[in-house]
């Protein structure tokens, strides 16, 4: 006879910032955050970085997330600030799925809105996006 394994509950949300998208799954028990395998510390290793993405957690007064919370956390494209955004908007959403409750708190400390600014494209005969050669009358 094989036994089931348990699936726990998990809360789920997904951030995206210019080209990063990040997946979050959190658990409502104590542990360490992952992100893309290595530890959180590993990952993120600037100071601001790692401040940045767990501001969800201050707001909302778990000063420790370790403590009350771990979490699995995929982040692919984009450069570090984009994917530390991304997380950052993932864990919120996560936790308004964790408590509904929490999205007055996170909504006012502005850490549920997308920020939807994305690079403009660069178009033909031009140097950049928007850029044109020098004009020379002769």
């Amino acid at each position: 006879m094989t036994k089931k394994s348990e699936k726990k509950p998990f809360f789920n949300g997904t951030g995206r910032r210019k080209r990063a998208v990040a997946r979050v799954w959190l658990y409502a028990e104590k542990g360490e955050f992952t992100i893309n395998g290595k530890p959180a510390k590993d990952y993120f290793t600037e100071a601001e970085a790692a401040l940045e993405w767990v501001k969800p957690f201050h707001a909302i007064g778990v000063s420790h997330p370790q403590s009350k919370f771990s979490g699995s956390i995929k982040v692919q494209g984009g450069g570090n600030t984009g994917q530390v955004e991304a997380v950052r908007l993932g864990v919120a959403r996560a936790l308004v799925a964790y408590d509904e409750t929490l999205r007055a708190i996170l909504r006012t400390s502005d850490l549920m809105t997308r920020d939807s600014r994305e690079v403009e494209r660069k178009k033909p005969f031009l140097t950049k996006a928007r850029k044109k050669p020098q004009y020379s009358k002769r």
